[in-house]
C-alpha cells in the first residue's frame, strides 16, 4: 500500500484561522503586522520559500518590507540593512535567507538581529532563550513547522524513537530538542556518523535536514515510518526541487511521508507568519 502523503496545505488552512482573528484584533488597535525579508543574491531554495512566505503573509494580511543585496554584497551593506529594520518601528519580524555567502561572518549577521524581531531564531539570544526553555525567544520556523505537521496529522510523538539527519542551529537541532520537548527519544545524526542507513531505520519519526539529494535512500526505510523531509535542492539534471528522501522509493516502503515540494514549506511560512503576529503583539502590549 503506497504512503501517505502529508501535505502542507491543510495544515497551513488550519492554523491561518486563528490568525486571522489575532490580526484583526491587532488592526482594531492600529498595528499593522510587518515582516522584513533580507536576501544576499538570487539561491533558488531562497527564492522558492520568498514566494511561499510572501504569499501566505500577504493572504492574511501581514505587510512584506523587502530588501535584496547583490551575491557579491558586503557584510557592512547587510548590516546596514539589518539595522535600517531593527529601527523601523512598523516593521515587527526581520527574516533574512541563509545560508549567506562564504565572504560574511554568519554569526555576527545573525545575532545583529533584533531579539525582538529575530522571527526565525536564528540569533544568539532566541537560541539561548529556547533551549532553556524560557518563555521568550522564537524557535527556528522550520523545525516548530515539523511538531506542527505531527500534530496535525494526529500522528503521536510521545515515546517514539525519532532520529533526526542534519544537526544545523538552522533546523536539524532545534527539530531534536523539539521532539525531545515532546517526549520523543531522539538521535541526531551527521555527515560522520556511522553506518546512517541502520540509525534511520530504526526511527519511528525519521526527520531529514540535509540539503542534499538522496541521502536517505530505499534501504534507510521501513515499513511503519513516518518521514517529514525538510530538505529542499533544485536538480539541475531534472529541473525540479527536491528533497533529501528519495521519495519514488520511499513512497513504496514507509506508512506516511511529507510531500516535496508541497509540504513543509506551505506549513513552515504560516509559523513564520505566525511569529510576526506574536512580534506584533508583544509591542502593541
Amino acid at each position: 500500500m503506497p504512503a501517505e502523503i502529508l501535505k502542507g496545505a491543510p495544515v497551513a488552512a488550519a492554523m491561518c484561522e486563528n490568525l486571522t482573528e489575532r490580526i484583526a484584533r491587532l488592526r482594531e488597535k492600529g498595528v499593522a503586522p510587518c515582516l522584513g525579508m533580507l536576501r544576499v543574491g538570487e539561491r533558488p531554495g531562497d527564492l522558492s520559500y520568498e514566494r511561499s512566505a510572501s504569499k501566505r503573509c500577504e493572504t492574511l494580511g501581514v505587510a512584506i518590507r523587502r530588501c535584496v543585496l547583490a551575491a557579491d554584497a558586503s557584510e557592512e551593506e547587510l548590516l546596514a540593512a539589518i539595522e535600517e529594520f531593527n529601527r523601523d518601528g512598523s516593521v515587527h519580524g526581520v527574516l533574512l535567507f541563509r545560508p549567506l555567502p562564504e565572504t560574511m561572518d554568519a554569526r555576527r549577521i545573525s545575532d545583529a538581529i533584533a531579539p525582538e524581531k529575530d522571527v526565525d531564531g536564528i540569533g544568539a539570544c532566541s537560541m539561548a532563550a529556547v533551549y532553556a526553555g524560557l518563555e521568550h525567544g522564537f524557535f527556528p520556523c522550520t523545525a516548530q513547522a515539523v511538531i506542527e505537521m505531527l500534530h496535525y496529522y494526529g500522528l503521536p510523538i510521545c515515546g517514539k524513537r525519532a532520529v533526526v539527519v542534519g544537526r544545523s542551529l538552522v533546523t536539524g537541532r532545534p527539530a531534536a530538542l523539539l521532539l525531545l520537548r515532546e517526549h520523543a527519544t531522539v538521535t541526531v545524526c551527521h555527515t560522520r556518523t556511522q553506518d546512517l542507513s541502520a540509525l534511520c531505520r530504526e526511527a519511528d519519526i525519521l526527520v531529514t535536514a540535509t540539503g542534499c539529494i538522496n541521502t536517505v535512500t530505499a534501504e534507510a526505510l521501513r515499513p511503519g515510518q513516518v518521514v517529514i523531509d525538510i530538505g529542499l535542492t533544485y536538480d539541475e539534471a531534472r529541473g525540479k526541487l527536491c528533497g533529501d528522501v528519495d521519495h519514488d522509493a520511499a513512497e513504496r516502503i514507509v506508512d506516511c511521508i511529507s510531500a516535496v515540494p508541497g509540504g513543509i514549506g506551505a506549513v513552515t511560512a504560516t509559523v513564520l507568519a505566525a511569529h510576526v503576529v506574536e512580534a506584533a503583539e508583544a509591542r502593541a502590549e
